[in-house]
């Protein structure tokens, strides 16, 4: 029995199409490109029904042209429009980068690896259509010269189909677990704007349950994202994020606790070098106290928890509840 055919990675397909785009004057057409070209010629042999192939082909295009790819598309003549005639190219001149622009192989390698470093995280989807640009060039990277790319994750899994969502301007709807509940709550929610704040990454929407706008932290959505088919009920515009990282810096300041840290400790470092951080005198003469500031009380509770016997909690007295809560609860799963 043959074996089955190699999954072509996405970003050997787009890379395929490129030189092969690069490589013809006359163009190409769409049937040549599917018959020929590494990533579709295998599924062109093998399938009767080629509409879903030919769907792929278009979404290339545009993540091509995306891409900042010239993509030229030239009609046979006296056959205007017939997708089937039309031939498929890349200028080479168009396509080179500009002659003030150059980098070393070095360069060339680190730039690589920079797209290796975020290849398993949510910037994929943007490294690899970086890293297809740069192999388009011609320039042959020596792997020698990367050495070992680690791999690192800095976004929440819900990040990418946000983000999908808010450029095709569709409704979402996600599992969203709230401070001190303990069933996740399903919103349907028209995205707008995805911003980083504090360490953590938020969505800024319309939350059309409850008709009002909302900002969610991304780490309480605790399910996947579904990409709804209906439009978003508002539409967003380029003051949206700028305003929403205004809103979540005066929470910041505004919302503060008082913490007495063990000199010398993990808790006293960490905790003097968090931003906004500001030390008081102690009272009766006892060691100094921090405060410390944080958009998010039940966020802050999860960090000094952490810290154990290293950390007191003065005020506020919610916050000092919460981490008793947490360690109550360490306590009770496990003696």
């Amino acid at each position: 029995m043959a074996a089955p055919p190699r999954k072509v990675p996405v970003e050997e397909r787009l890379f395929s199409l490129v030189l092969a785009l690069l490589a013809t004057e006359q163009g190409l057409t769409k049937s040549e490109i599917l018959s020929t070209v590494t990533g579709y010629a295998h599924r062109y042999a093998s399938q009767a029904d080629r509409s879903n192939l030919e769907r792929q082909f278009e979404r290339d295009k545009e993540e091509l042209r995306d891409l900042g790819v010239p993509l030229e598309t030239i009609d046979a003549p006296g056959a205007e429009g017939d997708t089937k005639l039309q031939r498929y190219r890349i200028p080479p001149d168009r396509y080179q980068l500009p002659d003030d622009i150059t980098f070393t192989p070095e360069e060339y390698a680190l730039l690589r690896l920079a797209g290796q470093v975020w290849r398993e995280g949510s910037l994929s989807a943007d490294t690899r259509r970086a890293l297809t640009k740069l192999q388009g060039l011609g320039v042959r990277i020596d792997d020698t010269v990367i050495g070992v790319a680690p791999r690192i994750r800095t976004r929440d899994d819900a990040h990418e189909p946000l983000q999908a969502a808010i450029d095709r301007g569709l409704q979402v709807t996600f599992p969203y677990l709230k401070p001190g509940v303990a069933v996740a709550e399903e919103r349907l929610v028209s995205p707008l704007a995805l911003v980083y704040h504090e360490g953590r990454w938020h969505l800024h929407g319309h939350d059309d349950g409850v008709d009002a706008p909302r900002t969610f932290l991304l780490r309480r959505i605790v399910g996947p994202v579904t990409t709804l088919k209906s439009p978003v009920s508002r539409r967003t515009d380029p003051t949206v994020a700028p305003r929403v990282l205004d809103e979540l810096a005066r929470l910041w300041r505004a919302t503060t606790a008082r913490v007495r840290p063990r000199p010398g400790s993990e808790a006293d470092v960490v905790l003097r070098n968090r931003a906004g951080t500001e030390e008081t005198a102690g009272e009766q003469g006892g060691d100094a106290a921090l405060v410390v500031r944080t958009t998010d009380l039940d966020i802050l509770a999860d960090e000094l928890a952490a810290f154990g016997a290293d950390v007191v909690v003065l005020e506020p007295p919610a916050l000092r509840d919460a981490v008793l809560t947490r360690w109550q609860r360490v306590v009770a799963a496990h003696g």
